[in-house]
């Protein structure tokens, strides 16, 4: 049973389809079909009865508020999927929704940072420069001269967006209570995913610490530039950032026009996808074009310029090193081992047949290697992956949502810059150097000096712990609690995970000996040799413990 305000949400949203005629979604929505009533009742809005169905579908979706924009400016990435009045029309929801007033805004960042607005900028323009669904945007100028944009949340947008998050999950409890098929898709998750995702968002104080990380992340890299936050002109409603000067990553005729090397541009956006996911395990998670703008300094080494950080993504180290030997295998066209690792990570059941999961993927991804981007069907490859998702019981990873997601705008975007990109040759040697780094010798030398004054410390108390396991072991009050699902994948992580860190303990332990040897043993020969086979020694293990991986 729909509670009566859930259901009131929903007669609203059926009325505001209607009106715009587009009654089609509520024939074709299950859940709307009570509701025709409602055509009657909801004429078509005069000054809307004449607009293209791209431009109805636009404002229906900013009038139903954030939560439906939001899917709008998703839907915008992918013109592949599209009709393209349809696509051009959604764009505009990325930085053209609807304004609220100039002096609401004003009264919004006095009110927030204790001072009026000619005080804490030389000059402020209350017409905003661009307005999206959760904030809009204001150009201004700091009294120490740098020009600046002030982001300021939009008001009342918390309880609009509270208030669809809930009606989502009572969809979602209802999905999995009466189509079990749509359990595997875990509904629940996905939203609770996006509730923590989209709150996160209203704190801009949280996007500008986002900023300021993913700054250091890419301090001194052509491939990306950051702007800078004004920390003293922020706070959970308002942001301050440097003001850039770019093109929006869509506007390909000004970039054509300009000369633009293009090739380039896509090629270094695969590199910074690879970059921040699997080098640094911090991305933006919303790369749709009106977050991501490129500087034309030098048209022919162009590089991009990130805005709207208020989605960022993260992921386990597990679930890290799994996508990696995903890509890897995938790259290498290894498909058993995808089957094995999609096993391994849990992500289908245990008892899946890895060879024939191992052909359903053959199947669906051979046909598309060594094509470019203009040549493959996205729309007919995600199809053909749900139906072996849907035959293999494979269930979603609502932690990997977001990441699938950047996929989906990157892939986009990569598409309408160079549709001739071969993504497989252009991604592999990014990944295979990023790995190389990550898992080579001297970054797990560094890893084992970070960790050694915590073993250090933990260290005396092994024995009293060792200790109290084995009187609970003799009197028979250690248990344990196991699934049985997951012994496998348990015991492969154990074991694995067990070499690797003695492997990097002993040649941490090594390494720090030789090295005190050299400093403090005898002088000359005697001293260099015992330092240079400890050292040896320490750089074989940790060799190991890489290899381990």
């Amino acid at each position: 049973m729909i509670p009566p305000r859930h259901a009131k949400r929903l007669l609203h949203i059926s009325r505001v389809l209607v009106r715009y005629r587009l009654d089609e979604i509520v024939r074709a929505t299950h859940l709307y079909r009570p509701m025709r009533m409602m055509r009657p009742l909801a004429r078509p809005r005069r000054a809307t009865r004449d607009l293209p169905r791209g431009a109805r579908l636009r404002l229906a979706l900013e009038e139903l508020g954030p939560i439906f924009v939001k899917f709008g400016q998703i839907l915008s990435t992918r013109r592949d999927l599209l009709p393209l009045d349809i696509a051009d029309e959604l764009a505009k929801l990325q930085d053209e929704v609807k304004p609220f007033p100039g002096e609401v805004a004003t009264a919004m960042i006095e009110h927030t940072l204790k001072r009026p607005v000619n005080e804490l900028y030389a000059e402020f323009d209350p017409v905003p420069m661009a307005s999206a669904s959760i904030a809009q945007v204001h150009a201004a100028r700091m009294n120490t001269g740098e020009d600046v944009v002030v982001k300021v949340l939009r008001p009342g947008v918390e309880g609009q967006i509270r208030r669809d998050v809930e009606l989502l999950k009572h969809i979602a409890r209802l999905a999995e209570r009466y189509a079990p098929e749509s359990r595997r898709l875990r509904p629940r998750e996905v939203v609770a995913e996006f509730e923590k995702t989209i709150f996160d968002e209203l704190d801009l104080q949280r996007e500008g610490a986002n900023f300021s990380q993913l700054r250091r992340n890419f301090e001194g890299s052509r491939l990306l530039y950051v702007p800078q936050v004004h920390w003293s002109h922020t706070s959970e409603d308002v942001l301050t950032l440097e003001r850039i000067y770019g093109v929006p990553i869509d506007d390909i005729p000004t970039l054509k026009a300009a000369g633009a090397n293009l090739k380039v541009l896509a090629e270094r956006g695969v590199e910074i996808f690879y970059t921040q996911v699997f080098r640094d395990n911090f991305f933006h998670a919303d790369m749709h074009p009106g977050n991501i703008f490129v500087d034309l300094t030098d048209p022919s080494d162009p590089h991009y310029i990130a805005l709207d950080l208020g989605i960022v993504g993260t992921l386990t180290e597990e679930d890290q090193r799994y996508l990696a030997d995903n890509f890897m295998a995938f790259f290498d066209q290894d498909y058993k081992r995808v089957a094995e690792l999609h096993v391994e990570s849990g992500w289908v059941p245990g008892g899946t047949r890895v060879d024939e999961f191992e052909s359903a993927i053959r199947t669906v991804c051979e046909p598309n290697f060594a094509k470019p981007l203009s040549e493959i069907s996205f729309g007919e490859v995600l199809m053909k992956l749900f139906r072996v998702a849907r035959r293999f019981n494979m269930s979603v990873q609502p932690q990997l949502v977001l990441l699938q997601k950047t996929l989906l705008n990157i892939e986009g975007l990569g598409r309408e810059l160079y549709p001739q990109l071969d993504l497989w040759t252009t991604a592999r040697p990014v990944l295979e150097r990023i790995l190389r780094e990550k898992r080579g010798p001297l970054n797990r030398l560094k890893e084992a000096r970070r960790h050694l004054p915590r073993w250090l410390a933990t260290a005396p108390d092994l024995p009293d712990l060792v200790h109290g396991y084995l009187e609970k072991a003799v009197r028979g009050e250690l248990t344990w609690k196991l699934d049985p699902d997951s012994l496998q994948p348990l015991e492969r992580r154990l074991r694995r995970e067990s070499r690797h860190r003695v492997a990097a303990v002993a040649g941490a332990t090594l390494l720090i000996a030789g090295e005190l040897w050299y400093l403090l043993g005898p002088a000359g020969w005697e001293g260099i040799a015992p330092a240079a086979a400890g050292a040896f020694a320490g750089l074989a293990c940790l060799w190991q413990a890489w290899r381990s991986d």
